[in-house]
C-alpha cells in the first residue's frame, strides 16, 4: 500500500527538486499551498494540492488527514517557530507517522544568528512530538548563486559580502535527493537522526568565479562588498529587512570561518558523491550567460 506524503513549502527550490525525485515512486504527494493560484503547476506534476496557512491552524486539517509522512519546510521569518508549532499540533491530531524536517546549517541555541536559533527550537520541539522524526542540516545552496547570475551575465562579476569564506556548499538538489531517501526508507530507519548535509568540498568565492569562468569560456570575478554595501543592494530589490538582517548575520558567520566544514553524509545516503560545482555550473551556464 502505497504511503501518502504531505509536502510544505512545496513551491520553494528544495521541495520542487523533491517532486521530481519522488515522481517515479509509489507514494501519493499532496502539498500544502497558501494561494490557490500555486495549484495548477502543482496538478501538472501530479500533486494534490491543499489550500492552508501555517500561521492559521484552523486551515491545515483537511491537508493533514490521512497523510502518512510530512515534509515540513517552513519559510524564514521570525514565526518560523509558530508555522512549525502549528504544522506539529495538525500533524499529531491527523495521525501522521513521520516528519522529516529541513533545518539549517548549524542549527542551535547559541548559533551566531536568528535563524540558527529559531531553528533549534523547532529541532527540539520536533525531537519531542512523539512521532518519527528525521532532521536536515543543509549546507549554502549552491542554487543561491543564481541571485547573481544576473550580474554574472551582463558583466562577468558578482559581489557577496562573504569575505574569503570557503564553504562545502551543496546543490538543493542533492538535499531533495537525501530527503527522497529518507521518505521513501522504512519510516523506522533514519527516526532519530540529524543529517548534516554537504557538497564535497570547500570553495571560496574566488574558487568559484574561477569555476564559472572556466565553464562561461570568460573572465568571472568575485569582488567582496562590505555588509553595509550588500545591505544596500538587498534593500534597492525590495527584500524584508528580517530578511537582510539574516542574511547578514549568516555572511558574518561564514566569513569568521563558521561554515568551513564538510560532511560524507550525502554520499552515505544515495551510495553516491554529491555534485560538485562544476556539475551545478554546468546545469545552469545559460543562467549565467553561456
Amino acid at each position: 500500500m502505497s504511503r501518502t506524503i504531505l509536502l510544505t513549502g512545496a513551491t520553494g527550490t528544495v521541495s520542487t527538486a523533491l517532486i521530481a525525485e519522488l515522481a517515479e515512486s509509489d507514494v501519493d504527494l499532496r502539498a500544502l499551498v497558501l494561494d490557490e493560484s500555486e495549484a495548477d503547476g502543482l496538478l501538472a506534476r501530479g500533486v494534490k494540492p491543499y489550500v492552508g496557512d501555517l500561521e492559521d491552524p484552523r486551515t491545515l486539517t483537511p491537508a493533514f488527514e490521512g497523510a502518512q509522512d510530512l515534509w515540513l519546510l517552513t519559510p524564514n521569518s521570525p514565526r518560523a517557530p509558530e508555522n512549525h508549532m502549528n504544522a506539529l499540533w495538525a500533524a499529531r491530531r491527523a495521525g501522521v507517522e513521520r516528519v522529516v524536517r529541513m533545518s539549517a546549517i548549524g542549527a542551535a541555541h547559541d548559533a551566531p544568528n536568528r535563524s540558527g536559533r529559531l531553528h533549534a527550537l523547532s529541532d527540539r520541539e520536533i525531537e519531542n512530538s512523539g512521532m518519527r522524526w528525521t532532521i536536515l542540516h543543509p549546507h549554502w545552496f549552491m542554487q543561491n548563486l543564481l541571485n547573481e547570475a544576473g550580474d554574472i551575465a551582463a558583466t562577468g562579476t558578482f559581489s557577496l559580502n562573504l569575505a574569503a569564506a570557503r564553504l562545502a556548499m551543496i546543490d538543493a538538489r542533492d538535499i531533495a535527493a537525501s530527503a527522497a531517501r529518507v521518505l521513501l526508507d522504512d519510516p523506522g530507519r533514519h527516526h532519530g537522526k540529524a543529517y548534516t548535509l554537504s557538497g564535497p568540498r570547500l570553495l571560496s568565492m574566488e574558487e568559484v568565479a574561477e569555476h564559472l569562468g572556466t565553464v562561461l569560456g570568460k573572465p568571472v570575478e568575485y569582488r567582496a562588498v562590505s555588509d553595509e554595501t550588500k545591505r544596500a543592494t538587498l534593500r534597492g530589490y525590495g527584500v524584508p529587512p528580517w530578511i537582510v538582517d539574516m542574511l547578514e548575520e549568516y555572511a558574518q558567520a561564514y566569513a569568521s570561518g563558521w561554515g568551513q566544514y564538510s560532511t560524507d553524509t550525502v554520499a552515505e545516503l544515495l551510495g553516491r558523491p554529491p555534485r560538485d560545482f562544476t556539475d551545478f555550473a554546468r546545469d545552469h551556464a545559460e543562467a549565467f550567460g553561456a
